[in-house]
């Protein structure tokens, strides 16, 4: 499979290795692969839950994606992937914006980007700074609408709901919803609900992974509230996961 080859020929993070959890490697995407997906999502890099699953945008982050593409009427014709293959240590944001334009990092990306999308394509929305950047830098982008929204992290609540229903609004007019999709669901209010979550599907997920992954509606309601099953621990950062099973599992 071309992208499958694609993916193998990542260029080396290594000179860059400081700036990302980069012994943990990188992680690619989530969705169709096969030039099928009707929009297009770009994040930033993925996190710890990432790492676990080997798919993008399935953590907290990812639900919160998903609770967007629920509301636009998407249940599967989407493909999600980031600006870096690597999880970004936030510290060093700023630090690794050149390496979205260094010449083999952009030709991989801009390629894999094209790899992955067809003429079924009606939007592209990048989620955050990182996102926007790596959209604008594809040379050879769809002539379809680009929607730039914060990132599902974002410290902004107001600004964050603001922008995701305004972009949820305008898409609903664009992107025809899948068969089983219901893009009349309630849009977002003033404060970021449980019901604005979805779970990641089983499709998205590897073979085998715990039925529970991708939904932590349970940590959310837990005491003390965790928004991920997993975690990075202050006292080795780069080094090592906790994985948390909700107790009834």
């Amino acid at each position: 499979m071309a992208v499958a080859r694609h993916f193998a020929q990542l260029p080396s993070y290594a000179e860059y290795r400081k700036l990302f959890w980069y012994d943990w490697g990188p992680v690619f995407y989530r969705g169709r692969l096969n030039r099928t997906g009707r929009l297009l999502g770009i994040a930033s890099d993925p996190g710890p839950t990432e790492r676990i699953a080997g798919r993008t945008l399935v953590g907290d982050a990812g639900q919160r994606v998903q609770g967007f593409l629920s509301k636009v009427g998407l249940t599967s014709s989407y493909t999600l992937v980031n600006a870096y293959a690597f999880a970004l240590l936030p510290s060093h944001a700023q630090d690794a914006i050149p390496l979205l334009s260094e010449p083999d990092q952009l030709q991989w990306r801009n390629k894999l980007l094209e790899l992955i999308t067809g003429p079924k394509l009606q939007a592209i929305v990048a989620f955050g700074v990182q996102a926007k950047t790596a959209v604008r830098l594809w040379e050879n982008r769809p002539d379809v609408p680009v929607f730039e929204v914060p990132h599902p992290s974002s410290r902004s609540p107001k600004v964050l709901l603001d922008s995701w229903r305004a972009a949820v609004t305008e898409l609903r007019g664009i992107v025809t919803p899948d068969p089983d999709g219901d893009p009349g669901v309630p849009n977002y209010g003033p404060k970021f609900l449980e019901t604005d979550y979805a779970s990641i599907p089983a499709r998205d997920l590897p073979f085998g992974v715990p039925p529970w992954l991708g939904d932590d509606a349970w940590g959310r309601s837990d005491r003390p509230k965790h928004n991920n099953s997993v975690e990075r621990p202050s006292t080795d950062l780069r080094n090592t996961l906790i994985w948390r099973a909700p107790k009834h599992a």
